[in-house]
This record gives C-alpha cells, sequence and structure tokens, in this order.
C-alpha cells in the first residue's frame, strides 16, 4: 500500500491546503509530515506497509529529551496502528514498539509516569522517535518484529541466536533424485523436509536413510561422469543408478518410498518393506531378503533417534518458557509428518522484569519473521496478544495457523516434556555463567583489575612463509564465546617483510582500534582499569549495534606473543590515544613450547608464569587455542581460495559466463593464455574487444 492509497482529505478540500502539505496525509501539523520511500523500510514477506514516517523538524525539539520531547511529538500522531521507535542523541535506535493506536501509545510515554525503571530510564534516554502508518494491527506485529530483528534495540527483547534450520532436500531437477543437507532459500527444485534443530542430525537421518533406501548423495557432475560404481554401491549405502546398476523406474521406486517415509507414512514403508522381506525368504532368495532386513534395520534407526513420536500430533512446534536468575530459556520442539525432528534452547536477551507472557509473544514474532510456522503451535503458557499473534502468522504463511495452549492429553505431554528440557537447559547455563563469573573474577584477582572483564578480546596471526597472512580476533565474555564478534584481518600491507609478525600485528591493531575510535569513540568507556562504576548504568551506552548490549570497547587484548609483541602493540595503543583505555596482555609460549609454563607481559609489572594447575592458566590456554583455530582457519580458507584462483579471474570484463565459455573452448588458462586474437573471437560471447583485453593482459610487451 503506497501513501496514495491511504487518502484522508482535510475538510474534504485538498484546494484549501498549503501547496507544500501533501493533501493525503491525515496529521494534525502537516509542517512535520515527511513521506519516506518504500524502500527505505524493511517489511515481512507478502506485507506491504503504509510508508509513512513523522519526524521532527531540526529545532522543533532542540535541547528536549525524553517525556518533553514526546510530549512535542504526540499531537502530531493519528489514531492508527503502526510502529514507533525510540532513539537517543546519537540516533542509535532504543526500543521498537507497535500499536493499535499510535496517539493513545505515545501518550502513555508523555505522561512520565512508569511501572518499571526500565521504561523509565528508556524514556529519559529518548531524544527523538520515528514513526509508521499501517493497515492494520497486524502488519504493524509484522513489521515491529522485522525491526527489531534488523535492528536489534537495546530494551526490546532480543534473540541471540537466529540460525537458519537445516532440512533434507529429495531434488527433483535429475532422472534420478539425490537425498542432499540443504539449509537457505528453497530455490532448487525438489522437496523439503524438515526442519531439522541441527545439521548433525539432518546428517545422521540421511546416513540412515541411504542405508534404508539406497539414494545417491553425490554431485550430478560426478554422477554423469560415472564409468563404474562408487565406494557407497559397494557398501551399500547406494544403488548404482549412474551405471546402470539400477533401472531408473526401480530407482524411481526407491525414491517414492523415501517420500513416503519422511512424509509421515513410515508404517505403511516398513509394511511394505517387511511384506517384501517375507516373500523373498520364501523365494530362497536370501541374498534379497537380507537387503530388506537391512533396510528395516535402517529405517528403525532412523526412528529411535527421533525421541518421542507422537501418535495424534502430525505437524506442530512446541515452544515452553522457563525463567529463572534473571535469565529465560525458550525451548522449541519440531514435530513434521508425525516424527519428531529435535529441539533447541534459545537464551533470549530479556529484562528481567518482562513478564513470561511478554517474553515467549515477542519471541515467537522474531522466530517467524523470516520462516514458515508449522499448522499447529502449542505453547506451555499463553503468550501476550495470542490471538492477533495467530492472525499475523496466518497472514505470514498464507495459511491458517492455531496456537494452543494443551491442558490435557498427549498435546499437554509435549508441552510439559518441553518445559523440562527449557528448565534442565537453563540450569546448566545458569551453572556455566557462574564458572565464567568465577573465572573473570580470578583473571581479574591475577592481573591486578580493578574488577571483572566484560569484554576479552585475543589476537593471533597466521601464515606460511608470508603468504596468505591473517589476523584474527575472537571475543570472550561473561557468557563464553560471543562468536558472531569475532573478525579476521588479511595483511595488505606491501611494506611488511614476509614473516614479520611484529608488523602484521601492527596493521591488525592499527586498523581494529581505528575504526572502533571511528565508530564508537565518543562513546563513554567504564574501563576495568578504573574502578568499578558509580553506578549501575555506566558504560551501557558503549554498545555494540546489534548485539543487544555487549561492549563495543575491550576491558582486555591477549596478545599470543611475548615482549616484542607488546612492545608493537603498546606502540600502537599510545599512537592512538588509548593506551590507558585498555589492558594489553602478552602470553608468550613456555621453553619448548610447552603447555603450562606460559610466561605473561603486562604493563608495569616483571614477566611472571602462572601455577600449572591454576583454574586461570586453563581459562587463559582456552582463549589462546580458540583464537589458534579460528587464525588457521581462516588462513587455510584463504590459501585455498588463492589456490584455485584462475588467472582470467584477474581480467576485467571477464566475469563467470566468459571464463566458462573461454575454458570450456580451451581447457585450461594457460591453453587461454596461447590463444591468437583470431582464436579467441571464435568463442561464444568474446568480441573483438574482450579478445584483445583477454590477450593483452597475457603479453603485456
Amino acid at each position: 500500500m503506497s501513501p496514495t492509497d491511504h487518502k484522508h482529505r482535510r475538510n474534504g478540500a485538498a484546494d484549501d491546503l498549503p501547496p507544500d502539505v501533501n493533501p493525503d496525509v491525515d496529521i494534525e501539523d502537516e509542517a512535520a509530515e515527511e513521506i519516506v520511500e518504500p524502500e527505505a523500510l524493511p517489511s515481512g514477506p507478502d506485507v506491504a506497509f503504509t510508508a509513512i514516517d513523522w519526524t521532527p523538524h531540526a529545532g522543533d525539539a532542540d535541547g528536549m529529551v525524553g517525556a518533553e520531547v514526546i510530549q512535542t511529538l504526540v499531537k502530531r500522531l493519528p489514531n492508527q496502528p503502526g510502529v514507533y521507535r525510540m532513539m537517543n542523541a546519537a540516533g542509535d535506535v532504543l526500543y521498537v514498539g507497535k500499536a493499535r493506536s499510535l496517539k493513545k501509545r505515545v501518550t502513555n510515554y508523555a505522561q512520565g509516569r512508569f511501572h518499571t525503571a526500565r521504561i523509565g530510564r528508556m524514556v529519559r534516554e529518548t531524544s527523538t522517535m520515528e514513526f509508521v502508518v499501517t493497515r492494520t494491527e497486524i502488519e504493524a506485529l509484522l513489521l515491529e518484529a522485522n525491526l527489531i530483528k534488523r535492528l536489534r534495540p537495546r530494551f526490546n527483547v532480543l534473540m541471540r541466536d537466529d540460525k537458519s534450520f537445516p532440512y533434507i532436500l529429495l531434488t527433483g531437477d535429475h532422472v534420478s533424485p539425490g537425498i542432499y543437507k540443504h539449509r537457505g532459500a528453497r530455490s532448487r527444485k525438489g522437496d523439503y523436509f524438515g526442519p531439522f534443530a541441527s545439521a548433525g542430525a539432518v546428517g545422521r537421518t540421511i546416513n540412515s536413510l541411504q542405508r534404508a533406501f539406497l539414494l545417491r548423495s553425490c554431485t550430478n557432475s560426478f554422477y554423469e561422469n560415472r564409468t563404474r560404481p562408487c565406494l557407497l554401491y559397494q557398501i551399500k549405502r547406494c544403488a548404482g543408478p549412474c551405471t546402470g546398476e539400477i533401472s531408473h523406474q526401480g530407482y524411481a521406486e526407491l525414491v517414492a518410498e523415501a517420500k513416503d517415509f519422511l512424509s509421515g507414512r513410515s508404517q505403511k514403508v516398513k509394511t511394505e518393506i517387511s511384506a517384501a522381506m517375507q516373500q523373498a525368504s520364501e523365494e530362497l532368495d536370501f541374498e534379497r531378503a537380507a537387503i530388506y532386513r537391512d533396510r528395516l534395520a535402517a529405517l528403525s534407526h532412523v526412528q529411535a533417534h527421533q525421541g518421542i513420536n507422537p501418535q495424534t500430533v502430525e505437524e506442530a512446534d512446541v515452544f515452553a518458557i522457563h525463567q529463572e536468575g534473571g535469565q529465560t530459556c525458550i525451548q522449541v520442539f519440531f514435530f513434521r509428518t508425525g516424527q519428531n525432528w529435535g529441539n533447541r534452547a534459545y537464551f533470549p536477551k530479556a529484562d528481567p522484569a518482562l513478564e513470561p507472557a511478554e517474553v515467549l509473544g515477542s519471541f515467537l514474532a522474531q522466530f517467524y519473521d523470516d520462516k514458515l510456522p508449522a499448522r499447529a503451535l502449542l505453547l506451555s503458557r499463553t503468550a501476550q496478544e495470542q490471538e492477533l499473534l495467530a492472525q499475523a502468522l496466518s497472514t505470514h504463511a498464507g495459511r491458517k495457523i492455531a496456537i494452543s495452549v494443551p491442558q490435557r492429553g498427549e498435546k499437554k505431554d509435549l508441552t510439559d516434556h518441553a518445559l523440562q528440557n527449557a528448565r534442565e537447559a537453563l540450569g546448566r547455563r545458569l551453572a556455566e555463567t557462574s564458572t565464567q563469573a568465577r573465572l573473570l573474577a580470578g583473571f581479574a584477582e591475577t592481573f591486578g583489575l580493578a574488577k571483572s572483564p566484560v569484554r576479552i578480546e585475543v589476537y593471533d596471526n597466521s601464515h606460511i612463509m608470508g603468504t596468505n597472512a591473517v589476523g584474527a580476533m575472537v571475543v570472550a565474555g561473561p557468557e563464553g564465546f560471543v562468536k558472531n564478534q569475532y573478525r579476521k584481518f588479511n595483511i595488505r600491507s606491501t611494506e611488511i617483510t614476509p614473516g614479520d609478525d611484529f608488523g602484521m600485528m601492527r596493521e591488525v591493531m592499527q586498523r581494529r582500534f581505528s575504526r572502533l575510535l571511528k565508530e564508537h569513540g565518543d562513546e563513554q568507556k567504564s574501563s576495568v582499569s578504573e574502578g568499578p562504576a558509580a553506578d549501575g548504568d555506566a558504560g551501557e551506552e558503549d554498545l555494540v549495534a546489534g548485539n543487544g548490549g555487549f561492549p563495543a570497547w575491550p576491558d582486555v587484548i591477549l596478545i599470543d606473543g611475548g615482549q616484542g609483541q607488546m612492545t608493537a602493540v603498546r606502540q600502537i595503543l599510545a599512537d592512538l590515544g588509548i593506551e590507558d583505555r585498555v589492558v594489553a596482555i602478552g602470553i608468550a609460549k613456555g621453553p619448548d613450547r610447552d603447555a603450562g609454563r606460559e610466561r605473561f607481559f603486562v604493563k608495569g609489572r616483571d614477566s611472571f608464569t602462572l601455577p600449572v594447575r591454576d583454574p586461570v592458566l586453563y581459562f587463559v590456554q582456552r582463549l589462546r587455542d580458540e583464537v589458534h583455530r579460528f587464525a588457521i582457519g581462516s588462513h587455510r580458507a584463504r590459501r585455498k581460495k588463492e589456490m584455485v584462483k584462475s588467472p582470467l579471474d584477474e581480467i576485467a570484463g571477464i566475469g563467470p559466463g566468459r571464463k566458462r565459455a573461454l575454458l570450456l573452448a580451451f581447457g585450461t588458462a594457460k591453453a587461454v593464455s596461447r590463444a591468437a586474437v583470431e582464436d579467441l573471437v571464435k568463442v561464444d560471447g568474446i568480441s573483438e574487444h574482450v579478445a584483445k583485453l583477454v590477450y593483452n593482459h597475457f603479453h603485456e610487451s
């Protein structure tokens, strides 16, 4: 719906309005109205939004913050559904909310009376607001979830883990369909089964299905070039359609059986295989009977690893929420075609004062923002605005979605089982967090910090004789490793001597902290070296955008290196003027590189070692091993990319299509380099101009 579709005329006469006012928008103060292009706003799948955004003109709310600036904006708002964004002076989004009536909802904030300290703090930090009008409250709910996931405001409930789910794909674009693990957009033709809770669950299931149905898992190019059966055929994991070991009709029957099994008709498939085994036995064809026996065993293995398989629930997603110790766990179970495809625990970031119903409702809206829900959602307790959420998900999915809280029967057993798993998962997380807190406290005591660090960054380099050099940074905090904050640095400088670790570390530090100063340099920093913060809110401004409250600035940086590395690092920090803002610690390997004999370098102290069985030493070793793993993995990936790089990639104007055409015509890049312009022009898609570019690239003289 475009702004021009949303027509409201003031006093019914558009001609009476000033020429600079849009007559199609009903607002009380036209001077504040601004039309935003629809593409500038995110929208959920298959949902169009009315793209109208009200923001104050420069000077309208100059110097005002909190309830005062909100009062200025309230009189301009319509009594229509929409989404609002509250932002601080730096332009960071603090909170995203939706309302049935924007005017009524924002009026509550303008009154200055708040039920919780969280809302009061949020309003006090607000310096401006933005509003988007939608046609219905359902659209507002969908847009709110989309904006929360994209902007990750500090005061909203946030999903911490939003990885896509893996599926099983039975392809439909080949005469002999294959079975594969699939993640991402469903662009390939075929049948998709899932979701599965993890890639490991998909892998185990595919292995068992291969034993049961003998389906191929090779690529199409591998299939086309076979002249004899591969190893999978020899170990009875594939029927061998590539070399005609089974007819296309016979293979199609195996594929149909696999589809039936994955579609929930597993008992039918097992009955048919059992009957075939019995018939083969009666015909004294014991070899064929043994094959059917092994297939039955493989099917039993699949179902045995699926845990609870309900009898009356064919398709449902089960959610259970448990709160304890200021943290929340939401356990999700996936049931498709009467089979359990696994479960996953989520730990959303939410204010401890929020009720479970509010957390669960916000979580569900975000969870299904980019994926389709099951036909039934079973909850352990009622979610906030549950009916509205069901309508929104039905709109999103294009089919009816039912949300219920079972009170008895098998469905109640499923939610109880999910709730038990949520309690246990949160218990384990609290225990791990407690252990991590003790380690961080011990770390602070060992290295003389004023308080426990919140963000620790660890750095290392990886290269082979200076080639494909990569710098790596891993991040750890109170909840362990924060993998969405990991960074790699491809060493770019041509002035660094190959193998110069000091020079590489200088480049990494320069690039990392120069960018940090540029993006977060004006933010107040409560450093661990400066003692405890004055109040509970200190340092909250210094947050990573999109990481739900995790600090942008490190309290401590650990460098894998000795005194030489530390000298280089401290020089960079001093040049940037932040040497007193970050504590830098060096870790030198012990004699003979023995673990447990590491020597530590801290400014203002002599180098020292820690007792072999000190828990802090184990903690630091874990950090160092993780950065080693990440650095080596990044280096290998870059080296592999360089090894398969073609000289044709360096030629401007030669894209994948022309590169493919040249290689098909000449066989190798080396043969292309020897070709004359006359030969190059004969290739489809290669004009005379492009042919000269290719020829000149290989014949610079």
